[in-house]
């Protein structure tokens, strides 16, 4: 075998894997009109929390568009300046964002509220900052209580987020905050894991081809207590999930709290497009697999005869091929 023929085969391999990589993003289902979503982001305080805020929001928006099939215009945004095509996050704007989901809302429309921000607790009554008046969980939980759909799914990531539990636990509906109690009051590093959560392909703990509620809040909850873990930091934050309407929140799935999480998935996949992106998602693994073999195997090039070096990197190159072809394919 000839260094020119391997030479030529890695070439044509090379541009096999970039086309394949342009091709091999899972395909997300239509948009979803049964899906709503409303995202308010808080005032930072300070420039650099603005800025963080601000792009969480971005980030967040553009994922539940792009991957998991939420109409944009069934995606209402505020947040502090009132930038982007969004409301300014006022308590009046809020209650408006409320009224207007009252009349579009079915009862069997989901909807999926996000709050990215700072909150606060006095150890009677928790709120969410806002742009001039906060407004607390009771306020909140009025404001829910008034939509036509239960199918509500809350994730307030805010800091001192954990007294809303109390206030916005019923049957039907899950509710994530970023902290246990209105006493962590320190900024969270929740919101950035869980959104990194939704793009994770690690997230899908159970290799169904979906991510669940249950699985973004495990992969973010795991990642945030890493993150203080490797910085030496005692945590600040823990986050807690309810969804059995007792009002007490769990940091797992535990005392009846996971089970209705578990089955609501945040995209709009039916069987067949999920079971496509696990198969997908082997296939993937096995061509790392094989690329890791391959540089492995030119490390190891001065160990090795010059027939038994191309023969075995003959064979790594074909099966190569052959995986590329097939995700190719899959994608198309």
């Amino acid at each position: 075998m000839s260094h020119n023929w391997v030479a030529t085969v890695f070439v044509s391999l090379v541009l096999a894997v970039s086309v394949c990589s342009q091709t091999t993003t899972p395909k997300p289902a239509p948009p979803d009109k049964n899906k709503f979503a409303l995202i308010i982001s808080g005032p930072g305080g300070e420039p650099d929390y603005s800025k963080q805020f601000d792009q969480w929001t971005t980030q967040l928006q553009q994922i539940l568009t792009s991957r998991y099939s939420f109409p944009a215009e069934q995606l209402a945004i505020l947040n502090e300046t009132g930038s982007k095509g969004a409301k300014k996050s006022t308590a009046e704007e809020v209650r408006n964002a409320f009224s207007s989901l009252q009349t579009k809302l079915q009862p069997d429309n989901v909807l999926y509220v996000f709050f990215i921000g700072h909150g606060s607790s006095d150890g009677r009554e928790s709120k969410f900052n806002l742009v001039g008046r906060d407004m607390s969980a009771t306020d909140y939980a009025s404001l829910f209580a008034a939509l036509p759909t239960k199918r509500i799914v809350i994730f307030n990531m805010s800091s001192a987020s954990g007294e809303f539990i109390k206030s916005l636990s019923t049957k039907g509906r899950v509710v994530v905050t970023a902290t246990r109690s209105g006493q962590e009051q320190n900024a969270t590093r929740f919101p950035g894991f869980f959104i990194s959560a939704l793009s994770a392909s690690d997230a899908d703990a159970d290799q169904d081809g979906h991510i669940s509620v249950l699985e973004a809040f495990a992969y973010a909850t795991r990642l945030t207590a890493e993150f203080y873990s490797r910085a030496g930091r005692l945590a600040t934050e823990h986050a807690l999930l309810e969804d059995n309407g007792d009002g007490v929140g769990h940091e797992k799935m535990e005392e009846g709290d996971g089970l209705l999480a578990r089955a609501t998935y945040l995209d709009s996949l039916n069987v067949e497009q999920a079971a496509a992106n696990v198969a997908t998602a082997k296939l993937l693994r096995e061509k790392e697999r094989l690329e890791s073999d391959i540089n492995e195997l030119i490390g190891n090039k001065r160990n090795l005869s010059e027939a038994e070096y191309e023969s075995r990197l003959e064979k790594l190159f074909i099966e190569l091929a052959k995986i590329n072809r097939t995700i190719k394919q899959a994608g198309s």
